[in-house]
């Protein structure tokens, strides 16, 4: 039987592992449920990759995508005269009122890192590309330090429950960036 020309199975398998990964979580996904998941024959998930962690690597990076494409949609970031920390909290309140099994995939992948190595350099991709954005308006440091405050408001309300609170988050990112006086 002739080989059918499906130019886009990569991707369906990609797509397959997250939504396997929203429904199963970490655990749930293989080759073999992402095969299933995308309608293809097992094969082609190990064709396509050949272990599990390239697998999720892949899901990762696009996984990543969905914050990033938020941060990229808002221009006010690239406006010297914007107020930072309120639009910091804007788009992590239209972030995390999105889809939430989307921000919770994301997570799950991204601390998925702890234990599986591979995964740590498209985990970091995130704070990197995020403080290289935020680096344009203010120094590396707090740039840096903006963004371990923002990932920690949002662990805290995936993982609390608690509902995400625009104004706290308005607070705790100019906090951040008040250069003290006297040092």
């Amino acid at each position: 039987m002739p080989r059918r020309y499906d130019p886009d199975r990569r991707q369906r398998i990609i797509d397959a592992a997250i939504r396997v990964v929203g429904d199963k979580g970490l655990a749930g996904l293989s080759h073999r449920s992402a095969a299933a998941e995308a309608d293809v024959p097992l094969g082609s998930t190990t064709y396509h990759f050949k272990t599990l962690d390239e697998l999720m690597v892949a899901a990762l990076r696009q996984a990543n995508e969905g914050f990033a494409k938020v941060v990229a949609a808002h221009g006010a970031l690239e406006d010297a005269a914007c107020d930072l920390p309120a639009e910091l909290a804007r788009i992590l309140g239209e972030w995390l009122s999105g889809d939430r099994t989307g921000v919770e995939l994301e997570y799950e992948l991204y601390l998925a890192a702890l234990r599986r190595p591979a995964l740590r350099p498209v985990a970091a991709e995130w704070c990197e590309d995020l403080a290289l954005r935020l680096g344009r308006r203010t120094d590396a440091v707090t740039a840096r330090a903006l963004v371990a405050l923002m990932d920690g408001i949002c662990l805290q309300v995936l993982l609390t429950g608690t509902p995400y609170d625009e104004g706290f988050a308005r607070e705790a990112l100019s906090r951040v960036m008040t250069v003290p006086t006297g040092t």
